[in-house]
């Protein structure tokens, strides 16, 4: 896992590649009355984080989904991004047979697998990543694949070319500090309860920081976003517990009353734990925060796995729940 980690950028300009390269079957430019993506875990946050990013973008209404099921408006009218880097998962697969008896416009991101097979006998664009690795350390392959696809029906440009060549270059020069970073706050979270929160549209980024937590790191977590968590958690915060360590989800560009909050939300949380750690980005555009954001709490969660001596790779209890499912 930390040598997939150490490889992010060659993942990231390999995915570019891919991305660049790939030819559409569905016509540049079809408009939709809705999208949807389809995907879980590792494969599926990726759409989480653009979710964050288009919301105010794009004219039609877009959704995550991490379910066997579609919503009902799903038609002909809809395009369904379909993400399993395995392309064997189960839900992902029954929400892709939703999409094709629905006749939507589809694409799937995948390594291979079922749903590989499903697109090629239907004639479905299909992008194939590279084999082989854990899901969730492949979100550079999924992410820009999810980029290309709204960039080719014209939802939004210049990201491929511009953004994301200017955050591998920043990873590349940031390395060193950020495996420095990693390790200083790894050494703080070990031992206590990690609480993740962040401004609502980096939301997706504190689940995929919360996922390498649970699945490298093998421990438990909660995230929480502003400012819906002032309506609702804030008011949890009453007891003294020195083992709870917060961390926030910083940028320099953070809405300002959002900024006031986390302010305030600091004092108040003071009170009760000692241990707040202020995690900010780096970056001139949202992608290169995130993908900055993304590599950074990698290795933090790496760094707590060897803190730990815990294997990050190994996810057996997932294996014995995709195992006893089969089953039945």
């Amino acid at each position: 896992m930390e040598d997939l980690i150490v490889q992010f950028t060659h993942q990231m300009r390999e995915s570019l590649a891919i991305a660049n390269s790939y030819k559409f079957i569905a016509a540049k430019n079809t408009k939709f009355s809705n999208v949807i993506l389809t995907g879980l875990g590792g494969s599926g946050i990726a759409g989480s984080i653009v979710q964050n990013f288009v919301f105010d973008k794009i004219k039609v209404p877009f959704i995550v989904n991490k379910d066997y099921f579609l919503p009902a408006f799903v038609n002909k009218d809809s395009l369904v991004i379909v993400s399993s880097y395995s392309g064997n998962t189960e839900e992902t697969i029954a929400a892709l047979k939703t999409a094709i008896k629905a006749k939507a416009t589809i694409v799937c991101i995948t390594s291979g697998g079922i749903i590989a097979d499903l697109a090629n006998k239907k004639g479905i664009d299909c992008i194939i990543l590279p084999s082989g690795m854990p899901p969730r350390s492949c979100i550079g392959y999924s992410m820009l694949q999810v980029i290309r696809t709204f960039e080719h029906f014209g939802a939004v440009k210049g990201i491929l070319s511009k953004d994301i060549v200017a955050a591998i270059s920043l990873l590349d020069t940031e390395e060193k500090d950020i495996r420095k970073k990693a390790k200083t706050i790894a050494s703080k979270l070990l031992g206590k309860l990690p609480i993740i929160y962040s401004a609502s549209d980096y939301e997706g980024m504190a689940i995929r920081f919360r996922q390498q937590l649970n699945e490298n790191s093998k421990i438990l977590t909660w995230h929480h976003a502003i400012p819906e968590m002032n309506h609702n958690e804030l008011v949890g915060w009453r007891d003294k517990d020195p083992n709870k360590v917060v961390l926030i989800l910083r940028n320099e560009n953070d809405y300002d009353r959002v900024q006031m909050r986390m302010e305030i939300n600091k004092k108040v949380i003071k009170a009760y734990t000692p241990n707040i750690i202020e995690i900010y980005s780096k970056g001139t555009s949202y992608w290169e925060r995130i993908f900055y954001f993304i590599h950074l709490t990698d290795y933090i969660s790496i760094e707590l796995a060897k803190l730990r001596n815990v294997d990050a790779t190994e996810v057996k209890v997932i294996d014995f729940l995709k195992g006893s499912l089969a089953k039945s």
